[in-house]
């Protein structure tokens, strides 16, 4: 029978205090796991693992054992000192334990194969991308993600809630990789990237807009078709208008999301002056005119 060493498979001191031992346990259960490791060997050295934190978990089992390991390897195969018997007295026989296991510490204290292999499923994040009008209430999108492991690709139907924010995280439980044992499944996490607007920026729940006026328009007021994510609306735009100013439409931001306290977002249109590409000789002359004929001295504040 060969002497199983728990301390060298979990690779930890034969001090290690009880979180050391778990942490060492979870994070070589996780390597090894069949469902996370599809090479040869890995369900071994799992159930390897699992046998050896069964035994160094339990205060009783794990005297023991420090016991037993002081006789160690011997040539021919491990035996036990003489009269060796465990605290516990009965040793029914473990099928997925090793040899050694049942020898010495046998099912007396209940665990079973079931409770051995009980691993929670893999979770599996992905990243969706989201436009900004499809945040303007419930949406339900196909995801596409593939499990480890799995043959095919896994397809969902997933509801994405109005008033989601870029870089959000939506768990959707139990659509990850499947339990080992009694363990549960595990989740599938969405993580939301709002995909940039070619005319719109966000702005917690209100959206900005820049809002290109020609001169004489900013000068002389005018009438302006203003696109928002639910149409476009009018808007008059008063004589005199600076650059820089913002002029707000009420409730055509984004919403926030349902349930008391739910708010809607505002629209804001930031002015700008552009100027034309190029000017043709009467145009330069009504420039000209303006120039000679006006006091108008947009740096006054410099010379207070």
């Amino acid at each position: 029978m060969e002497f199983k060493d728990y301390y060298k498979i979990l690779g930890v001191k034969d001090d290690a205090d009880a979180k050391t031992i778990k942490t060492a346990y979870r994070k070589l259960a996780r390597q090894y796991h069949p469902d996370m490791n599809p090479d040869k060997g890995a369900e071994d050295k799992f159930k390897e693992a699992a046998e050896a934190y069964e035994v160094l978990k339990d205060d009783k089992r794990r005297a023991e054992f420090d016991e037993l390991r002081k006789y160690g390897s011997q040539s021919g195969g491990f035996t036990p000192p003489p009269g060796w018997q465990g605290a516990n007295g009965s040793h029914e026989q473990g099928g997925d334990y090793s040899d050694f296991f049942n020898s010495m510490f046998g099912g007396s204290h209940g665990f079973s194969q079931a409770r051995q292999r009980s691993v929670r499923g893999q979770d599996v994040e992905i990243e969706i991308p989201i436009f900004l009008e499809e945040i303007l209430q419930n949406t339900v999108k196909t995801v596409e993600y593939q499990l480890q492991g799995a043959a095919n690709k896994k397809h969902l139907k997933v509801t994405i809630p109005q008033g989601v924010a870029d870089g959000e995280r939506i768990r959707v439980k139990g659509q990850g990789g499947a339990g080992h044992g009694q363990g549960g499944a595990g989740d599938l996490y969405l993580h939301i990237r709002l995909v940039p607007h070619p005319l719109f920026d966000v702005q917690g729940h209100d959206l900005m807009l820049t809002l290109p006026l020609a001169p004489w328009e900013a000068a002389l007021g005018t009438k302006v078709k203003l696109p928002t994510l639910q149409g476009s609306v009018n808007v008059t735009i008063a004589p005199n208008t600076s650059a820089g100013k913002k002029l707000r439409i009420k409730g055509k931001g984004l919403k926030s999301k349902a349930g008391a306290g739910q708010e809607t977002g505002d629209l804001y249109a930031v002015v700008k002056i552009v100027m034309p590409a190029s000017n043709d000789e009467k145009t330069t002359e009504l420039w000209q005119q303006l120039a000679s004929g006006t006091s108008f001295d947009p740096r006054v504040e410099w010379s207070k």
